[in-house]
């Protein structure tokens, strides 16, 4: 049986007439998109070019949901009550639904962003009060959680179809938790280094924190940030790694956990 795992980007973060990231050249790429919903980044005009740009290209569309943070790109964290969150994570994934529908497509995954992301990874409760409130919306869309945290957890909980990802662009902690941004190393810019560490993963079934202790994961999906410098690159060389493995790149099935 082909080993096979699907390759995601984050896009459509541009901002008026502030371009941020290569979304075409990465939808040359990637099977899945993840596109920002005019909270955390985007608006209304580049959700509806992004939408279409995605179908177009074949891209299997996502809803990706962050904080209410535009300076901040919805990186930094806010806390606010989970009924508030669950609404905030409803309220983005229509939005997505109407572009994505317009456009001539439907969104078929949701991932949270940014901090409300990392925050979710960490707690179980915020991130089931995120999925009940995509689910209550959308019950058959599936849900693309970091693989081997609370995420996790809570959609197994929650019977839903699930895409467990990893990044080709991030260094993990020792609790399959991403390195926080802020530190040296914590975003790899290096080409060859993501493609390498991405087949490993891959091959082995198991993300590799900096300790280098192995951490059993389902792999289904692989993230490539939109706004890294050189994610292109990035993107190309993490494909051309697989593929040349002998690992197909196609859009994950969303199967529930066991």
């Amino acid at each position: 049986m082909t080993l096979s795992v699907d390759l995601n980007a984050d896009l459509g973060e541009s901002f008026g007439p502030w371009p941020m990231g290569s979304d075409e050249a990465l939808l040359e790429v990637i099977s899945s998109a993840n596109i920002a919903c005019g909270v955390h980044a985007g608006d209304w005009d580049v959700m509806a070019q992004t939408m279409a740009r995605a179908v177009r290209s074949g891209v299997g569309i996502g809803a990706h949901p962050g904080f209410p943070d535009l300076q901040g790109f919805g990186r930094r964290e806010m806390q606010m009550p989970l009924p508030s969150a669950a609404n905030l994570v409803r309220w983005q994934l229509g939005a997505a639904q109407a572009m994505a529908r317009a456009a001539g497509g439907e969104v078929r995954h949701l991932k949270l962003h940014g901090a409300l992301a990392n925050m979710a990874a960490r707690d179980e409760t915020l991130a089931a009060a995120c999925f009940e409130g995509a689910l209550s919306v959308a019950p058959d869309l599936i849900l693309v959680v970091l693989a081997g945290t609370a995420q996790q957890a809570a959609a197994g909980r929650l019977g839903a179809r699930v895409a467990c990802e990893i990044f080709a662009d991030r260094a993990y902690n020792p609790d399959a938790t991403l390195v926080d941004r802020r530190l040296p190393g914590a975003v790899i810019h290096d080409p060859a280094l993501a493609a390498h560490r991405v087949l490993r993963m891959v091959r082995a079934g198991a993300i590799l924190p900096e300790d280098g202790t192995p951490i059993p994961a389902r792999i289904d999906t692989i993230c490539l940030h939109g706004d890294t410098p050189g994610a292109v690159e990035i993107a190309r060389a993490v494909r051309a790694a697989l593929t040349g493995a002998g690992v197909a790149v196609a859009r994950f099935d969303g199967v529930p956990l066991v």
